[in-house]
C-alpha cells in the first residue's frame, strides 16, 4: 500500500512524502521531489520575481532567458509546468508551446504577456495553454493556473 502525504497551502502541494508500508513494522518515508517549474523570459526582473514566488512557495524552480535556451536543456524532461512570456526576443512563447506540442510534450503552460493580444490569447489556449495572463497579474491568479496545469500531470 502507498499513501502520499502533502503538506496544502492555498491549494498549492509545497512538500510531499510518500509513506510505502512494506507491512507491520516496517514503514518507509522517502521524499518525493517537488514540483519544478520553468520560467521562460527574456526580462531578468521578470525571470527573478517569478523564481522568487516560486521558491517562496516551496516549487523548485529553473529559469530560461528564451525558449531556445529551454529547448536545449536537460529540465525539458523534468519540468512540471511552464510558464512563458509570449513576445519575446528570438522564439516566441506561442512558437516554444508549437515546438513542445509537435514533440508530444504534455508541459502545462501558463503565457505571461505585457500585451493585450487577443489572437495570442486565442491560440495559446486553443492549443492548449492553462492560463494566458496580462501583466501585472496577480500572485493568486498564477499560482491558481499552475495549480491547475499541476493537476492535469
Amino acid at each position: 500500500m502507498c499513501l502520499f502525504v502533502a503538506h496544502l497551502y492555498q491549494g498549492i502541494v509545497l512538500e510531499t512524502k510518500r509513506i510505502i508500508d512494506f507491512s507491520p513494522p516496517t514503514l518507509v518515508l522517502c521524499e518525493v521531489m517537488n514540483p519544478l517549474i520553468s520560467i521562460v523570459d527574456d526580462d531578468e526582473s521578470v525571470r527573478q520575481a517569478l523564481k522568487s514566488l516560486m521558491d517562496s512557495v516551496g516549487f523548485r524552480a529553473q529559469v530560461f532567458v528564451s525558449g531556445e535556451e529551454f529547448l536545449n536543456s536537460a529540465y525539458v524532461l523534468q519540468t512540471d509546468c511552464l510558464i512563458a512570456d509570449v513576445r519575446m526576443t528570438g522564439m516566441s512563447g506561442l512558437d516554444l508551446q508549437e515546438r513542445l506540442n509537435a514533440a508530444g510534450s504534455s508541459i502545462p503552460i501558463v503565457f505571461i504577456s505585457a500585451h493585450d493580444d487577443k489572437e495570442a490569447r486565442t491560440r495559446g489556449l486553443r492549443a492548449g495553454a492553462i492560463a494566458f495572463l496580462q501583466k501585472p497579474f496577480s500572485e493568486d491568479s498564477l499560482l491558481g493556473a499552475i495549480s491547475a496545469g499541476l493537476d492535469k500531470t
